[in-house]
């Protein structure tokens, strides 16, 4: 625990003041589209970065407070949808960044892109490691989609019609919110308790789906072999051995029932982060739920952030999502 309070002291020194009561919420800048881009480009230089773009028809709200976790602190959303007066599935989207760094900022591009094929997307902040461990973020998303139907007429969604897709850290937290479809044990209902969290679809980007295969272990000791903490541990506050109800409970692979929603898995050609997929497929289609899955050869983990590959991906998402709900 030493190692991981020394790390917390090195890379958590930035800080933000929430606007009112001055809480200082810590942050980890670590992973950011521009330092992503230059340690991938060096292996492969004819990537490009996606940026913001809003498309003519598009309308933004940007900082939406949603969630009130604790005194002082707000956690906000960006909505983006057709800029009309219709209803329209919504997709709540979750950031990448190994559940202590990245922000909301990481989806704002494929938001865009995806709210202009006829969607409300909305990507969402959430507690991090520096501020609060798991299950915290959990609660943060199931929260989000309670705050979306609460919200439904003022943003024009559909409540029979919500998707969740998630990047890296993102996409395995995705996968759990619709695993655990109807599972109180994953909530804090203090908002919005009238509202439901269930989702009706899941798009699962390089997100893992079991802490606790062999494999994945054997990164986490690797990690700590060279006198590092892992993102997993941070997260969860301790290793398998120290927590191991934890690691198992955010594995999505262990809670699926017939509740739980379709995914779609888009990977990149890095195995490491396809953990559980394979078997969390299996139980979902022993109760006929519907999974899809699309590698991408040839492609770095943070695949989603660059051409070539970041219209492929939107293509897959939206194919996917008309698919379910259109």
């Amino acid at each position: 625990m030493k190692i991981i309070l020394s790390s917390i002291i090195f890379f958590f020194s930035i800080s933000l003041f929430a606007q009112e009561n001055k809480v200082v919420v810590p942050r980890d800048t670590s992973f950011a589209l521009y330092t992503t881009y230059i340690k991938e480009s060096k292996k492969r230089p004819y990537i490009k970065m996606v940026k913001p773009d809003l498309p003519k028809g598009v309308e933004a709200f940007e900082n939406v407070e949603y969630s009130f976790p604790y005194e002082g602190r707000a956690l906000v959303v960006n909505v983006y949808r057709p800029k009309d007066k219709k209803k329209y599935p919504a997709l709540l989207m979750v950031h990448g960044g190994g559940w202590n760094s990245g922000n909301l900022t990481l989806q704002i591009p494929m938001a865009q892109a995806i709210a202009s094929k006829g969607y409300v997307a909305i990507p969402v902040e959430y507690r991090l490691s520096p501020e609060a461990g798991y299950p915290s973020g959990v609660y943060d998303l199931k929260t989000a989609v309670r705050w979306m139907k609460a919200n439904a007429d003022k943003y024009g969604i559909d409540t029979t019609r919500i998707a969740i897709s998630g990047c890296s850290a993102g996409g395995q937290l995705a996968g759990l919110i619709g695993a655990t479809n109807g599972q109180p044990q994953f909530e804090d209902r203090k908002e919005y308790a009238n509202h439901s969290s269930t989702v009706q679809a899941v798009i699962n980007i390089d997100g893992i789906s079991d802490f606790t295969v062999e494999e994945a272990l054997e990164d986490v000791r690797a990690t700590i072999a060279k006198g590092k903490v892992s993102a997993s541990v941070k997260w969860f506050g301790g290793t398998i051995e120290e927590k191991p109800d934890d690691w198992k409970a955010a594995s999505s692979v262990f809670w699926v029932t017939p509740q739980s929603a379709p995914v779609c898995f888009i990977n990149s050609s890095i195995d490491r982060f396809h953990q559980g997929r394979d078997e969390i497929i299996e139980k979902l289609s022993a109760y006929n739920i519907y999974t899809e899955v699309h590698s991408i050869p040839d492609t770095p983990h943070p695949f989603w952030l660059f051409e070539p590959w970041f219209d492929t991906t939107v293509g897959y998402m939206t194919a996917y999502l008309d698919k379910m709900f259109k």
